[in-house]
């Protein structure tokens, strides 16, 4: 046996498991404690003495990341290998037996009660993490683990970021997988729990349909496609189609939390009972009744906007820099623009809207659904940011949210959000809005009266059944509208959901039914 064989004089290399973005790792048995470990060989970036360092730097911080996490569903790290003069560090790893998800993807995708167990395992170990302070920012099937009986392992902390410590990523580099990557982190808003929970919810979206939604033959195209492109309603999903739904918002303020998550996950696992050790930490809520309620955010967070196809079907402007990519990653005939006539506040009901449709009966005053009610809300958001146009606005039944024009920053907004029967909106943090550069839009020029007649279209036509979610969005600027500002009444329920898309006139220029 050579020394190149033997690491440390302790660790003897058997077999080669496997290679990634930062070095190799093998199987091998520790000579001094008799059993066999996972061995992670990483091999430096380069000759560059600070390249060399930042990588030392990243494999310190996976092995403290590891070290302060204690769970079933988190791999654990033993030891670290790193003598002065040696031409790279290894990281001594407990070895767990079994094959990767995406290796067991390979084969073909889970049936929805399976990736809703992996699912769970997966979020117990993304709040074990969380809960230490510690961000993964690189989930993927290949970075989880299976035991023989499925427990999933949640591994490769390399590029987690901790809150007490400096990032160590390339000058201006952006670290994780691209179709895997939260929109809010192309934003250059990191650190945020629910991004995690954006990449779970792609990690299961193609578990389930066999197919990762956002990839593209280039890093740019997928970039881009993760920033705006529609998500293809989900078709094998089953039981996790709400929580596909509820995870791939490109709010993070509106994903649920990790408690309500792990309910819903349950649920759609058939299971019940409370979660077992490796599926969640102790303090986890226990699931009650027999069908999750979304959540109810409270200050800065919005209600669960419904199924991802749904949700991000609209967000199809992406920044500038990515413009390039969209021709090839969205479809669709455009409309011509719309007028945009000045309208008043909108307090009237009027039967001309949607293109002659009768109106629906109004709703009761229990809903901001109403052109009345909407008007308020857009009388608050103007008080609340000293100005009378927005980039986005978002009506859902109890609450909305606007996205106004941050002072003094161009193409940089400010979300604010107001609760029904509220006396003012408030400020809740900078936006993540997707906009068209630094579009905006009057709100009052949309000829709101014509809602009750648009609801009423979208029940007869969107192919939803029972929807069991309303809500309304507006855009500055939609490209299949020419740009135009555009309204969108959507309705969903768990299994999937469509659009209406509106001008400002209250004509009706896309209809995109839930089956489409």
């Amino acid at each position: 046996m050579t020394s190149e064989q033997v690491v440390d004089g302790r660790f003897e290399l058997r077999e080669r498991l496997g290679s990634g973005g930062m070095g190799t790792v093998w199987r091998a048995f520790d000579l001094a404690l008799e059993r066999d470990v996972a061995l992670k060989e990483v091999r430096l970036a380069g000759t560059d003495p600070a390249v060399a360092r930042k990588t030392r730097e990243r494999v310190m911080r996976e092995a403290r990341a590891l070290a302060r996490i204690d769970h079933p569903n988190v791999v654990t790290v033993h030891h670290i290998v790193d003598p002065p003069g040696a031409p790279h560090p290894w990281l001594v790893m407990e070895l767990v037996r079994g094959r990767t998800l995406q290796d067991r993807l390979a084969s073909g995708p889970l049936p929805p009660a399976e990736a809703a167990a992996v699912g769970r395992g997966v979020l117990a170990a993304l709040r074990a993490a969380h809960d230490a302070g510690i961000r993964h920012r690189d989930v993927k099937p290949a970075n989880v683990l299976l035991r023989p009986d499925g427990t999933p392992v949640l591994t490769d902390f390399g590029i987690a970021a901790l809150e007490d410590a400096s990032r160590v990523t390339a000058t201006g580099g952006l670290v994780g997988s691209p179709e895997y990557i939260a929109p809010e982190r192309l934003h250059g808003r990191e650190g945020d729990p629910a991004s995690d929970l954006w990449s779970l919810g792609v990690l299961l979206y193609a578990a389930v349909e066999g197919a990762n939604p956002l990839r593209r033959p280039t890093a740019a195209a997928t970039l881009a496609a993760v920033m705006a492109a529609p998500i293809p309603p989900p078709r094998r999903a089953g039981p996790l189609a709400p929580v596909l739904g509820a995870l791939l918002v490109r709010d993070p303020a509106a994903r649920p939390t990790a408690a309500h998550l792990d309910r819903m996950l349950a649920q759609a696992a058939g299971d019940q009972a409370p979660p077992p050790a490796h599926a969640a930490p102790a303090h986890a809520e226990p699931a009650t009744g027999t069908r999750p309620a979304p959540p109810r955010a409270t200050g800065g967070t919005r209600l669960v906007a419904g199924v991802a196809a749904v949700a991000v079907t609209t967000a199809v402007a992406v920044i500038a820099m990515l413009a390039i990519a969209l021709p090839a990653i969205l479809d669709g005939s455009g409309a011509p623009a719309a007028g945009t006539g000045e309208r008043t506040a909108p307090t009237r009901a009027n039967e001309a809207g949607a293109g002659g449709d009768e109106p629906a009966e109004t709703p009761g005053p229990e809903t901001l659904l109403t052109p009345a009610a909407i008007g308020e809300a857009i009388a608050k958001f103007e008080a609340a940011s000293g100005g009378t146009k927005f980039a986005q606005l978002t009506v859902y039944p109890d609450r909305a949210s606007a996205d106004a024009p941050a002072a003094g920053r161009r193409a940089a907004f400010d979300n604010y959000t107001y609760e029904k029967g509220a006396d003012a909106a408030v400020r809740s943090r900078p936006s993540v809005a997707i906009t068209t550069g630094d579009a905006v839009v009057d709100l009052k020029t949309f000829a709101w009266e014509a809602l009750p007649a648009l609801m009423s279209r979208a029940e007869r036509t969107l192919k939803v059944p029972e929807p069991t979610n309303r809500y309304v969005i507006v855009r500055a600027a939609w490209a299949f509208n020419g740009d135009a500002p555009t309204m969108f009444v959507y309705l969903a329920d768990e299994y999937g959901g469509g659009y209406l898309a509106v001008n400002t006139e209250g004509k009706v220029v896309r209809t995109a039914p839930a089956d489409s």
